[in-house]
């Protein structure tokens, strides 16, 4: 198979804000195609977490998403800060903030892309367990986000009623279920 990779010739970003940038590309094809614009959505990293307390809950968030007008049921995550050491960190973080709990142990479940065609950015999976509510939540400005715990029998059956639409956050709990062997849904 020849070399699949476009070569960049021309880049232009159309906007630059801070969780957000657009970019237009000009690419040439290996086979001398021109494709032109090609638009790309540079997002920052992003970490999430299946996260199961000691007494085997699965902590899970609840909170209005305005691009579908809905409120979501999603487990724990956001962006990696560069003030985070590593991925560990950030979901550490993110877990805090956005819930109270802290967590005894994580594990690295891999990664996942958001959509390849138009992002750029990585979403970094983990599992979290032995986790107890150690403070109030720490939430940003305009967040508002209701902790709610489930036990794992209640997320399969959510799951199974597509009850969890951030597709993201699905695929995390389906490779955190793995690892706990309990992918039977």
């Amino acid at each position: 198979m020849k070399d699949p990779h476009w070569t960049i010739l021309d880049s232009t970003y159309l906007l630059k804000d801070t969780w957000f940038k657009v970019r237009k590309d000009t690419c040439r094809k290996p086979d001398g195609t021109i494709v032109s614009p090609y638009y790309v959505y540079e997002f920052p990293t992003w970490v999430t977490v299946l996260a199961i307390t000691g007494e085997q809950q699965v902590v899970m968030v609840k909170q209005y998403r305005h691009a579908i007008g809905e409120v979501s049921l999603e487990i724990p995550g956001g962006c990696v800060d560069d003030t985070d050491d590593n991925l560990e960190h950030a979901v550490s973080r993110e877990l805090m903030e956005e819930t109270g709990y802290s967590f005894d142990k994580y594990y690295y479940l891999g990664k996942t892309s958001p959509n390849p065609s138009t992002n750029s950015n990585w979403m970094h999976m983990f599992l979290a367990t032995g986790g107890e509510k150690v403070s109030e939540q720490q939430l940003d400005e305009h967040e508002e986000i209701e902790v709610l715990l489930f036990s794992i029998d209640e997320l399969k059956q959510m799951i199974k009623e597509q009850k969890i639409v951030q597709a993201m956050h699905v695929t995390c709990i389906h490779y955190a279920l793995e690892k706990l062997d309990e992918l039977s849904i």
